[in-house]
């Protein structure tokens, strides 16, 4: 490694020092300690701020639908998740209206876990809670049962987004939340999520606004008190099934799907919970929650099945009812979703793939390829699904896979979950045949903007799939389109093991890569030059030295944050475009959190005085600022600001054009020339200035460091104020584990291979 490029020159770049009492690099991770997972991490930091006041399944009808005019005609890309979200949405509905019975209870099991599973069995069954389990209940409040809508076929076009609450409905609200010291501008969110009767729920249930997004417990506790009065305490029932739930949400903006009870009763006594165990059988009781068991593994690896299972019923053998289960608490949401990707993998995994194509075709075109694309190709020949893992050269073997399928006259597509992975893998597709296979968007292809479309059935209309930046893809995402594909249909999910997970809760490349249910073909294809070898070392705990005589790496010492953000602007204004060649439209600087006294929010505001001077008069963006618009939860488009008007700020997003209303640009818009980590998670630029400040240090990982020196194609500048954090985050902090359901759900349906 080499220091930088050439000496500074101290008029390059104007200082931004940090202001009094700056919070951490991760100050905006919507968690804290309180969080029942990793609280403040640089996972979970980025997680909950990659999308900018976007909000969760709630949180998408408060923001997201709420104005029913921010997905116009021209809006492809947001109209393309609605849609996917909608469908999702009638998914878990039906699959709702389905669930038949309640779940099978372990017979072993005792004390909190046992009381847990009682309590679902009685309300799946319909019958009141047990008194010991529940205590003494207060009067019924049970929400209106979700009405469950007939299944019908996926559009084929984005349809407009649906229209918001009525202004009287909002108005309402309104008043509520003044009368209880909320601010206002949380009412049309509101509104939509809580639907008709909202300000009537808010009365009789203050703490229902913490189901808004950006709303905390203490925040919610100061409405409800103000509503109140005298009523209003810290053991009210309703408080702990709102905490709890609000909980559930946090730890799916960590990853998790589901948690262990301990773990969560633990974590709503630290929220000033009086009686934690109560309050989660409250949850389940009321049916905002759902408990589950899952088989433990058994000796050999293999995970057995669930106490108290029919097959147990057969036997009748004492050891088989003492077989251990985990027990877990959960959101439907997520669960559902779960269970439905399971299915559909292993309907994927059971069938054989279509014949599409001879034995000596197939060999053939394997033949003809090099090293592990050859493996991919014989791999993909006879199974329905096939993991494929590598980095970015890696990339090369899905392509030439992809090539040979279409030679062969497959369907072939590919899909990204983002246009950032879209855009780079076909830069790669289009340089080998122009007219072969095509790359498209996730939220597109599920949608029908884009892609093949769907057939008669309502299936995708394709052969074989390739879904690159697989690790990105979370279990909601992943669910819909295990759903979506056609029976013979062959699967490849592509990405790189080592970089962050999925936004969305889940792991699920992780999840199955170690279920080892299908053919997993690691690419031997090592990413090339100085910047390959740093990152190779990185991904196995080694931050070592690397020789850079093209400097590829400079690293640049920093003593403060305030230095760090002068010496970011001077790197991209000046010191990378003269001494490297790559001007500063094609560098991303990367940082691992939004607040902070180097943060996205400081340092953008630094390269726009430097780089697009401007009055900022719509929301404080003008004309050629590079912004990054999230539509949805984890959904981040690069762009470019076009104009603004009475319609809204005009951005130019990947060639399309987007129109973002006036009253969602604060929440959905985010200057661009700094990211996260997560942000820019499946694209690739030629350099990368990655920024980490001494306050940083508690928020690094090693798959942060992987993703964010990965990004970087020719160059990679490390501007390092953490001094010796950052060698221990690369050797000594890996991924955070996230509680996920997966792996036990594919267990007894498909058989574990090699």
């Amino acid at each position: 490694m080499s220091t930088e490029p050439e000496p500074p020159s101290e008029d390059t770049a104007d200082t931004v020092a940090p202001g009094p009492g700056a919070p951490g690099a991760a100050e905006d991770a919507g968690t804290d300690d309180g969080l029942p997972a990793e609280a403040g991490d640089a996972e979970t930091a980025e997680g909950g701020e990659a999308s900018p006041g976007a909000d969760g399944e709630g949180g998408a009808a408060a923001t997201g639908e709420s104005g029913g005019a921010d997905a116009p005609a021209q809006v492809s890309e947001s109209q393309a998740e609605l849609a996917a979200q909608r469908i999702e949405r009638e998914r878990i509905a039906r699959r709702k209206a389905e669930r038949q019975g309640p779940i099978e209870a372990g017979a072993k099991l005792s004390g909190t876990a046992a009381d847990l599973l009682a309590a679902v069995r009685a309300v799946e069954g319909g019958e009141k809670p047990a008194a010991t389990v529940f205590g003494e209940p207060g009067p019924a409040r049970r929400p209106a049962p979700e009405p469950v809508r007939p299944p019908g076929p996926a559009p084929t076009a984005p349809s407009a987004a649906p229209a918001g609450p009525a202004p009287e409905a909002v108005e309402a609200v309104r008043r509520v939340l003044t009368e209880g010291g909320a601010p206002e501008s949380l009412a049309p969110g509101t509104a939509a999520l809580l639907g008709e009767g909202a300000e009537e729920a808010l009365r009789a249930d203050p703490w229902q606004l913490l189901r808004v997004t950006g709303v905390r417990p203490e925040q919610a506790d100061g409405f409800a008190r103000a509503l109140l009065g005298a009523e209003c305490g810290p053991d009210d029932e309703r408080r702990g099934r709102a905490v709890t739930v609000w909980l559930l949400e946090q730890a799916a903006l960590a990853g998790h799907t589901a948690l262990e009870p301990a773990r969560l009763t633990a974590t709503l006594a630290q929220r000033g919970v009086p009686d934690p165990d109560a309050a989660v059988q409250s949850t389940l009781a009321e049916g905002e929650a759902l408990a589950f068991q899952d088989a433990l593994e058994e000796p050999g690896g293999r995970p057995g099945r669930a106490a108290g299972g029919p097959e147990d019923a057969d036997e009748g053998g004492e050891g088989a009812e003492e077989r251990p289960v985990r027990v877990l608490i959960g959101l439907e949401r997520y669960a559902l979703a779960e269970e439905s990707l399971a299915d559909g993998l292993a309907r994927l995994v059971n069938a054989a793939p279509k014949q599409d194509g001879s034995g000596a075709d197939w060999e053939e075109a394997a033949a003809s390829a090099q090293g592990s694309a050859a493996e991919l190709i014989r791999a993909v020949a006879g199974h329905g699904l096939v993991l494929h893992t590598g980095g970015e050269a890696a990339l090369a073997e899905p392509a030439a896979l992809l090539h040979a399928a279409h030679a062969l006259g497959l369907r072939a597509w590919a899909a990204a979950p983002g246009p950032l992975g879209r855009d780079r893998f076909a830069a790669l597709l289009d340089s080998k045949a122009p007219d072969g296979p095509a790359v498209v968007a996730l939220a597109g292809l599920l949608a029908g903007t884009e892609g093949p479309g769907r057939d008669a059935d309502g299936a995708l209309d394709l052969d074989l799939l390739v879904v690159v930046d697989a690790p990105q893809l979370d279990v909601e995402a992943g669910a819909l389109l295990a759903e979506s594909l056609p029976d013979g249909v062959r699967l490849v999910l592509t990405g790189d093991p080592g970089v962050l997970g999925s936004v969305g809760p889940g792991r699920v490349f992780g999840d199955l890569l170690a279920a080892g249910v299908c053919p997993q073909i690691a690419s031997r294809r090592p990413d090339p030059g100085p910047l390959g070898e740093l990152v190779s070392g990185i991904g196995i705990g080694e931050l070592g030295q690397v020789e850079a005589p093209g400097k590829e790496i400079v690293i640049v010492p920093v003593r403060d944050a305030g230095e760090a953000v002068h010496r970011t602007v001077q790197l991209v204004v000046d010191s990378v475009p003269r001494a490297i060649g790559v001007p500063a439209e094609e560098t991303q600087v990367i940082t691992p959190g939004h607040g902070g006294a180097a943060g996205t929010r400081v340092l953008n505001a630094a390269l726009k005085e430097r780089l697009n001077p401007g009055p900022g008069r719509f929301g404080g963006f003008d004309p050629g600022d590079r912004v990054v618009h999230s539509p949805a939860p984890g959904r981040t488009l690069p762009g470019r600001v076009v104009k603004a008007d009475a319609d809204g700020l005009h951005l130019s997003c990947g060639g399309e054009d987007v129109i973002v209303p006036r009253e969602r640009v604060e929440g959905s818009v985010r200057h661009g020339w700094a990211l996260t980590a997560h942000q820019a998670a499946g694209g690739r630029w030629p350099a990368v200035v990655a920024v980490l400040p001494g306050d940083a240090a508690q928020a690094l990982s090693r798959p942060w460091v992987y993703t964010a020196f990965g990004r970087a194609a020719r160059h990679l500048s490390v501007v390092q104020g953490v001094e010796q954090a950052l060698p221990h985050a690369v050797a000594e902090i890996p991924a955070k584990p996230r509680t996920t359901r997966l792996p036990a759900l594919l267990a007894p349906q498909v058989p574990v291979t090699g």
